[in-house]
């Protein structure tokens, strides 16, 4: 979400309460000016937790955009603006962390059976893994689901699905990546926009 531009002097010009106020109202220059008085301190706490500058950066996009798109939630009597937003920072931070780790769950799940010279990464929560892997495959095309099913489930190699499929290895090998790409993809997706009740 890009915030709409501001006039500094309009910026100045407002109190926070002003500003928080017309948010809630639904005046877009408040969101501009809220984006530009807050978005550092909004910034600061995700990387912080982050420890990756872009990610926390993403995290700062979807705090304003689940703040404007929740903003009748916001209730001045319990509390400041900056505080408000500041919460809806932490439940996004949290969001990114959960993903990140459903990320390396679902690389080292299929990375481990499809390319398992490489260095494995420790893992132990199966039954999470296995409903991780479960619902991201049923999205993906067939051939793509196919081989990776194969891998996780029938922890075969490429070279045996391959053979048991009968298509040239270098075809699973492109499913596989693909496969996995299409995955990353869409465990790094936006969620959806909160409620106002989730927002406040």
């Amino acid at each position: 979400m890009t915030a709409p531009s501001v006039d500094s002097r309009s910026s100045l010009s407002l109190s926070d309460r002003e500003v928080a106020d017309g948010f809630v109202s639904g005046d877009e220059r408040c969101l501009a000016v809220a984006h530009a008085r807050w978005h550092g301190l909004v910034h600061t706490l995700a990387a912080r937790t982050l420890g990756d500058a872009r990610e926390a950066e993403d995290v700062g996009q979807q705090v304003f955009l689940a703040a404007w798109r929740g903003r009748a939630g916001y209730r001045p009597e319990r509390g400041p603006f900056p505080g408000w937003l500041v919460g809806i920072t932490r439940r996004k931070t949290a969001d990114a962390l959960t993903a990140r780790s459903r990320r390396r769950a679902l690389e080292v799940a299929l990375g481990e059976r499809l390319w398992p010279e490489a260095t494995p990464v420790p893992y132990s929560d199966g039954v999470v893994e296995r409903l991780v892997v479960t619902g991201e495959l049923a999205k993906l095309p067939t051939a793509q689901r196919e081989v990776l099913a194969m891998a996780f489930y029938g922890d075969l190699t490429q070279v045996q699905i391959a053979e048991r499929t009968g298509m040239p290895l270098g075809t699973v090998k492109s499913h596989a990546r693909r496969g996995l790409d299409r995955l990353r993809r869409s465990l790094t997706e936006t969620p959806a926009a909160p409620t106002p009740t989730e927002a406040g």
